[in-house]
């Protein structure tokens, strides 16, 4: 696979972090930088789920809400001040988006270093728990039977 696309990829996750006003790089951002590649087979299968952009982002929210709710704290995020970007600040890798390169990596078939979209998109769903499950969730999406398809899709050579 072409440099360029894993360092977009990588870029588009940092910007998303950095928009969020976050420290760290974690699983939802790379969630996201897949969703906003161009012509590829992982965003494509996205869109055939229905999780373009708009949608992931407004499921994000929601599972935001819900969370917070089950602290007992009700908000609305669209009622909150959006974040203020810090432009110099480069975030680093978080526990959750690296747990997603690992699982990324051990996918099958192994191919040594190379990921991409298709294989990290198969390591953001082989996970039942944590923010992304939840989004999934929240946007009615069949995290298993999505997994199932980009697992298939990772097989058959896409990456």
């Amino acid at each position: 696979m072409p440099t360029d696309i894993r360092s977009t990829l990588v870029r588009s996750a940092r910007h998303e972090a950095r928009r969020d006003g976050s420290r760290t790089v974690e699983a939802e951002h790379l969630l996201l930088a897949i969703a906003l590649l161009e012509d590829n087979a992982a965003t494509r299968m996205l869109t055939a789920a229905g999780l373009t952009e708009d949608v992931i982002r407004s499921a994000l929210n929601r599972e935001w809400e819900q969370s917070l709710a089950v602290a007992g704290i009700a908000v609305r995020i669209d009622s909150l001040p959006q974040a203020t970007p810090d432009r110099d600040r480069q975030p680093q890798f978080g526990e959750s988006g690296k747990l997603v390169l690992r699982r990324a990596m051990e996918a099958p078939p192994k191919l040594g270093s190379r990921i991409g979209p298709m294989r990290i998109l198969v390591g953001l769903l082989d996970t039942e728990r944590g923010r992304v499950a939840r989004t999934l969730e929240a946007a009615g999406v069949n995290r298993v039977a999505l997994r199932t398809q980009a697992a298939e899709a990772l097989a058959s050579g896409t990456n």
